[in-house]
C-alpha cells in the first residue's frame, strides 16, 4: 500500500453520527469513532507507521484498481482487476438517523470475484486514541477482539484469520460469482459482542443501506443541469451530519495540509455556526426541510443556552453535540500526511471573535418560512436579545471569517454579516409580528452600511476590499455581499469588484481566497486556491448576468473533483486536491452554486 496516498484517492462512507475514508487500493486509513470527533482507530493518513490501518484487496501489487459510488448511495465500490480476475470490495456502515448518540458502530467490507479468480488479503491495524494507546487481541477462528482502553472493536470474517504481534492478517481466494465479508463493529468496553456473522445477513444490510440512501436522493426537488454533482453533494453534507442533533462537521478529517510539509494543519471535525448556516439555504434549496430544520434547532439550542450569561452570544464553532470546549493540542508522536506538522487536535479558533457568524447565523433562521416559524415566540426572545447586543457590538475588530492568526482587524465581510443580521431581524420582526426594538436595528444596520461605503471602498481599486485601511487587499469572501442583499449583484461598483477579483484573486477559474503576502494572516507557507470560493464566484458572476464565464468556471470545477466526485478544501498548483476531505463548505457552495445558475440559464433561455 502507498505509504502516503493523495488526498484525492478516497472515497467517503459514514453511519451519520462518524465516518471512514477508503482508498482507491481498498484501505481504511481513517476512522474514529463513536462520534466523528471521538479519537482515532485507523489513522493511517497522517502516520503511516504509528496510525493504524484496515486493508481488504487483492494480493496483486500490480492490480489496477478503481472506484465508484453504488448510484445515488453511500455504498462505496473498489473494483480490481488484475489478468487473473476482477474482484469487488464494497464498503458501507448501516445509516442510524437516530436523535440519540449511539456507542455501537459498524464498518461492513465485502469482497466478490466478477471474473476470474481474485485472491483477498486482510490486515487489520488499530491504532486506538490517535496512536497513544495499546491494545490486546483475542482471536478465535474468523472472530477477534480489540480491547484498549474504554473501547473495544470486534472483527468478524466468513474466512480464517491469524494473529500478526497483537493485530490480524488474513487472505481468501474468491472464484467467480463468490464473496466475502469482515465487519468490524466498535462499541464500548463492556458492550456483548455482535450476532454470529451470514453472508445473508450482510446482504440484506447491504439493500437497507441502498435503499435508504435512493429513498433519500429521491427527496430532492432538483431538476437542473446537473444532477449527478448536486445529488453527490447532498449525499457528502448528509453523511458529514451527526444525526443526534442535526450538526454538520466542517469535514471528515483532521490535520490533512493546505500545504504539504507546511503547518496549515487544521482539525476540521466540528460544527462551525457559519457553515452549518449556510448550508440551511442549500438543504432547502434541494427540499431538504427536516435537515435545515434540525439544524437551526442546534443553532437556537446555543443562544438559548447563553442567554443572559456575559460574553458573547454564540462561539464560532462546537461539538457536534453543542459542547463548546474546543481546547487545541499537538500529537507531537504523529508525522503528519507526507511530513506537514504539526498535527493539532481541536481547535483554538473557537475563542476567536468573528462577528460575520451573527449574520450567517440570522441568515439561516430566516432562511424559509418553514425554518423561520419553527422559532416560536420564546426563541424569538432570545434571538430579539442578541441582536440587542449585536447593536452594541458589532463595531469591533475581529479575526475574520478565515480564522487568520496575524491580529484582529476590521474586515468588511464581517461588517456586512452584521448588517444582514439586523436587515434579517427586521424582516422577520415583520413577517411574524414580533415585537422587537426596530429603531435601534435600524439605525445600526444604516450605520454599518454607511460605514462600508465609506471604509470598505477603494477608490483606486474600483472595489470592496478585505478590511478597513487595506485598500490593495481582496477578499473572496465578499463574494457573498450580493447573495445576501447588500449590494445589487449588477451594481456598478460590485461589477467592478468582480472585475478586479478576476485580475487578482481568479487563476484559471479558479479563485484564492486573498493574498497572505498582501494580507499576513500569521502563518508560514502558503495555500492552494480555495474550492468554496470558486463556487462562490460561479454564484456572483450567475447573478450579474455573466453566465457564459459562470458556465465555463462550473463546468470547469467539476474537472477538479476527485474520481467519486468529492472535493477537499483547496486545490493545489499541480490540480492536486488539499486540506481537509471532503469538505462541506465546498459541496454546499457547489448546491447553491448550481441552483442559482439554473435558474438564470433558465431565465435567458425564456427570454
Amino acid at each position: 500500500m502507498d505509504r502516503y496516498p493523495p488526498i484525492a484517492e478516497h472515497g467517503l462512507i459514514g453511519d451519520l453520527q462518524t465516518a471512514a475514508l477508503v482508498t482507491s487500493r481498498g484501505v481504511v486509513d481513517w476512522f474514529a469513532a463513536p462520534r466523528f470527533d471521538s479519537p482515532s482507530l485507523f489513522a493511517a493518513l497522517l502516520d503511516h507507521d504509528r496510525g493504524g490501518y484496515f486493508l481488504l484487496g487483492p494480493d496483486d501489487p500490480d492490480a489496477s484498481c478503481k472506484q465508484l459510488y453504488y448510484p445515488d448511495t453511500a455504498l462505496l465500490v473498489t473494483r480490481f482487476m488484475s489478468p487473473d480476475g476482477v474482484g469487488e470490495v464494497i464498503d458501507w456502515m448501516p445509516p442510524n438517523t437516530a436523535r440519540t448518540a449511539a456507542d455501537r458502530h459498524t464498518l461492513i467490507r465485502t469482497a466478490r470475484t466478477v471474473r476470474g479468480t481474485v485472491r483477498f488479503d486482510l490486515e487489520c491495524r488499530p491504532r486506538f486514541d490517535y496512536g497513544r494507546a495499546t491494545h490486546t487481541l483475542e482471536l478465535s477462528g474468523a472472530d477477534a477482539t480489540f480491547r484498549a482502553p474504554g473501547v473495544t472493536a470486534f472483527l468478524q470474517s466468513t474466512f480464517p484469520l491469524e494473529r500478526d504481534g497483537e493485530d490480524l492478517r488474513g487472505s481468501v481466494t474468491l472464484q467467480v460469482g463468490e464473496s466475502a465479508a469482515a465487519v468490524l463493529t466498535v462499541c464500548g468496553k463492556d458492550d456483548a459482542p455482535p450476532a454470529p456473522l451470514t453472508v445473508d445477513g450482510v446482504t440484506g444490510q447491504l439493500w437497507d443501506a441502498v435503499d435508504f440512501w435512493q429513498k433519500w436522493v429521491r427527496g430532492s426537488n432538483y431538476r437542473g443541469r446537473w444532477p449527478d454533482m448536486v445529488n453527490r453533494s447532498a449525499i457528502t453534507l448528509k453523511l458529514l451530519t451527526y444525526a443526534p442533533t442535526g450538526a454538520p462537521v466542517a469535514a471528515a478529517t483532521m490535520g490533512l495540509p493546505e500545504q504539504v510539509g507546511g503547518e496549515r494543519n487544521w482539525d476540521y471535525r466540528y460544527t462551525w455556526v457559519r457553515d452549518g448556516s449556510l448550508s440551511v439555504r442549500s438543504l432547502l434549496d434541494l427540499g431538504y426541510v427536516e435537515e435545515a430544520a434540525a439544524f437551526t434547532r442546534w443553532l437556537g439550542d446555543r443562544l438559548r443556552e447563553s442567554a443572559g450569561k456575559p460574553g458573547e452570544p454564540l462561539q464560532i464553532m462546537y461539538r457536534v453535540d453543542g459542547e463548546p470546549l474546543l481546547g487545541e493540542e499537538v500529537l507531537g508522536h504523529l508525522e503528519g500526511y507526507r511530513g506537514s506538522a504539526p498535527v493539532r487536535l481541536g481547535n483554538a479558533a473557537a475563542d476567536q471573535l468573528q462577528l460575520d457568524i451573527y449574520g450567517e447565523a440570522l441568515y439561516a433562521l430566516s432562511a424559509g418560512h418553514e425554518v423561520a416559524a419553527e422559532t416560536g415566540f420564546r426563541g424569538w426572545k432570545v434571538l430579539s436579545s442578541t441582536l440587542d447586543w449585536l447593536a452594541d457590538s458589532w463595531d469591533r475588530p475581529d479575526e475574520g471569517i478565515w480564522e487568520t492568526r496575524g491580529g484582529r482587524k476590521d474586515f468588511t465581510y464581517s461588517r456586512i454579516m452584521c448588517w444582514s443580521a439586523f436587515d434579517r431581524g427586521l424582516r422577520l420582526a415583520a413577517e411574524f409580528s414580533r415585537p422587537a426594538d426596530t429603531d435601534r436595528w435600524t439605525q445600526a444596520r444604516d450605520a454599518i452600511l454607511e460605514q462600508v461605503m465609506e471604509h470598505g471602498w477603494s477608490e483606486a481599486n474600483r472595489a470592496y476590499v478585505q478590511h478597513y485601511g487595506g485598500q490593495d487587499v481582496l477578499d473572496a469572501s465578499l463574494l457573498l455581499m450580493p447573495r445576501v442583499g447588500f449590494v445589487s449583484p449588477r451594481d456598478p461598483s460590485w461589477l467592478s469588484t468582480l472585475d478586479a477579483m478576476d485580475r487578482t484573486l481568479v487563476s484559471d477559474s479558479l479563485v484564492y481566497r486573498y493574498d497572505p503576502a498582501a494580507s499576513p494572516d500569521g502563518l508560514r507557507g502558503s495555500e492552494g486556491t480555495f474550492s468554496l470560493c470558486t463556487f462562490l464566484y460561479v454564484d456572483a458572476l450567475a447573478r450579474a448576468g455573466r453566465l457564459r464565464p459562470a458556465r465555463y468556471t462550473f463546468e470547469k470545477m467539476h474537472t477538479y473533483a476527485n474520481h467519486v466526485g468529492l472535493f477537499a478544501e483547496e486545490v493545489g498548483a499541480s490540480g492536486e486536491q488539499l486540506g481537509n476531505f471532503p469538505q462541506a463548505f465546498t459541496h454546499l457552495s457547489l448546491i447553491t452554486a448550481a441552483c442559482t445558475l439554473d435558474e438564470a440559464l433558465d431565465r435567458q433561455r425564456a427570454k
